[in-house]
């Protein structure tokens, strides 16, 4: 095997142009193969962050007649032990109200909640552009677009109106940007107790929501969280049932991805099997004289599996740098006007190895043909040809 190691070695320093030239193509097939992987990965994180990533990801709703959970502290209770996946649990009171300014009304959605719990899924505190929180009752923050709209600033007080006629009033502690134009424009959100006594739901709740660790796996976490449920006439819903455009085009892009990075493999194995079965031919007079002297068939073989491991090697690790590179260029040209990148790059360390395994293997795969051609030669008939 060591004999074996340092011919494949010298035959590869003396084609040092076709060495390079494999290596150059290895690399370039790796570097494709990181930067589509990298970019996918991270547009679609971008995207499930955007869309829900601030939001439920798992609602419990009611299917009792009154739309409402009773018994929603338990509720809670249990969605919190049922599995380590499931966090940020809080109850929400929502209602459709119309909100009478001077000019006009408007339809708008009053979210009643636990603000320290709602919190961790809506960020609240990170959208908060102005003003505080409604830590107190008959107080609301709204949005940015809302309020503009409205004519209303921070400590006005508006005016809700409930389907029955029943007006309250609130007073603006905040104003929020969500960052989704029909939440801004539409959103009126005040504690708990204020929510359940503008909607007349006593102490009850309309629906519990919650967040998990692992986003894809949410309709697993739901179906187990169903199962252990003790409450009765509620149902559990998740995000996956509710965005099935979203997820079609999420699966979409990863098919996209893998067909790309699969058909570039397809190339560069090709490519590789094909220049160093080349190599077989132009060395066979060497190769000949090498088994005339005693080197066995399996030896010979495996001159040209090291061959085809070396170039992968040295391959895989160009190639993950010009990935590295080409990333890093992304990031810095193709930007947002406030100066972020278009999509942020996610970088997964087990992808990045396993495209470098990938590598390593297929110019091992590749050079099994030439292996086995070599094996096949006749020193004799080599030698006298020769």
């Amino acid at each position: 095997m060591r004999l074996s190691f340092t011919i494949a070695l010298r035959f590869l320093k003396s084609g040092k142009a076709q060495t390079v030239l494999i290596i150059l193509g290895i690399s370039v097939g790796v570097a494709v193969q990181i930067f589509i992987g990298s970019l996918i990965q991270g547009l679609q994180i971008s995207l499930v962050n955007k869309t829900i990533g601030s939001s439920s990801q798992i609602t419990i709703s009611p299917t009792n007649k009154d739309k409402t959970i009773k018994d929603w502290k338990r509720v809670m209770y249990e969605a919190k032990i049922s599995s380590p996946e499931i966090m940020n649990v809080s109850a929400a009171a929502d209602g459709a109200l119309t909100i009478d300014y001077d000019e006009d009304t408007s339809p708008v959605v009053i979210r009643g909640f636990n603000i320290e719990d709602a919190n961790k899924i809506y960020n609240f505190k990170e959208g908060l552009i102005e003003g505080s929180f409604p830590l107190k009752k008959d107080e609301a923050i709204i949005g940015f677009d809302l309020s503009k709209r409205a004519g209303v600033e921070i400590n006005d007080k508006i005016v809700l109106v409930s389907p029955s006629g029943a007006r309250s009033k609130l007073k603006v502690t905040g104003l929020f940007d969500l960052g989704v134009a029909s939440l801004n424009d539409t959103w009126v959100v005040t504690n708990l107790e204020t929510a359940q006594d503008i909607l007349s739901l006593d102490n009850k709740v309309t629906s519990v929501e919650m967040q998990v660790k692992n986003v894809f796996n949410a309709d697993l976490t739901a179906k187990a969280l169903a199962y252990t449920l003790s409450v009765k006439d509620v149902e559990v819903e998740n995000w996956k049932e509710q965005n099935a455009q979203l997820l079609s085009g999420l699966n979409g892009q990863s098919v996209s991805s893998y067909m790309i990075q699969v058909f570039v493999l397809v190339a560069v194995l090709l490519g590789i099997s094909s220049v160093l079965a080349i190599s077989v031919v132009q060395r066979s007079k060497q190769i000949g004289i090498l088994k005339a002297m005693g080197i066995k068939d399996k030896d010979a073989s495996s001159i040209f599996v090291f061959q085809g491991l070396m170039l992968g090697l040295l391959g895989a690790i160009m190639g993950i740098l010009f990935g590295f590179g080409l990333l890093l260029s992304f990031t810095r040209f193709a930007l947002n006007p406030d100066g972020s990148p278009v999509v942020p790059i996610y970088i997964n360390n087990g992808f990045i190895a396993l495209s470098g395994i990938f590598a390593i293997l297929s110019s091992m795969i590749a050079s099994v043909i030439p292996a086995r051609l070599s094996s096949k030669l006749n020193p004799i008939e080599v030698i006298k040809n020769g």
